[in-house]
């Protein structure tokens, strides 16, 4: 009889502090008012709603370069 040999799955799981910075932060990227996404999240001041959508700076210079392009061409 072979020996059963234990192998130990090493699996990365959110956890559910993560999700709402993670939800706020691809909604905000996807160009979705932080109005809404206050909403999505049941806060009731900007300011916590600010505090989960840390902005990457991928997103800062996609922002700056659509500004440029629409305001001067």
């Amino acid at each position: 009889m072979a020996a059963l040999t234990s192998t130990r799955v090493s699996m990365w799981v959110p956890r559910t502090f993560m999700i709402p910075p993670t939800v706020a932060t691809v909604l905000i990227e996807q160009g979705v008012d932080i109005g809404v996404v206050l909403e999505i999240l049941g806060h009731s001041q900007l300011t916590t709603t600010k505090r989960y959508t840390p902005i990457t700076a991928t997103y800062s210079t996609e922002a700056a370069a659509r500004m440029g392009r629409a305001l001067w061409g």
